[in-house]
């Protein structure tokens, strides 16, 4: 099997109404772990370095390539949900091919 290279999901995300998001923070788990989808970062501490700090928390999600993230963010289960992420929430968001690891 070919190494195929690992992709991110990068979210910025200003909470905007946590009333709103709970229904999303509830289910999105149980979406993005049925595509094999990993929480690597949900938030923590920040340092901006370089220039503008993110408007939000930073949250990362890990997927073995680029066709399983596609897959979450484009499925029934994800699309079911988003609306109250977009609710309750301002979010920027970026895919990101990764590096293939070696050893």
């Amino acid at each position: 099997m070919e190494n195929q290279k690992p992709a991110f999901f990068i979210f910025d995300s200003k909470i905007t109404n946590k009333e709103a998001l709970t229904p999303y923070v509830e289910k999105v788990k149980a979406t993005y772990k049925a595509f094999g989808g990993k929480l690597i970062v949900q938030g923590g501490e920040l340092t901006t370095f370089e220039g503008s700090a993110p408007q939000g928390i930073i949250v990362i999600l890990r997927f073995d390539n680029m066709e399983k993230a596609k897959a979450w963010y484009e499925s029934d289960s994800y699309q079911e949900i988003i609306s109250y992420r977009h609710a309750g929430s301002q979010a920027n968001g970026w895919l990101v091919e990764g590096l293939i690891e070696t050893i």
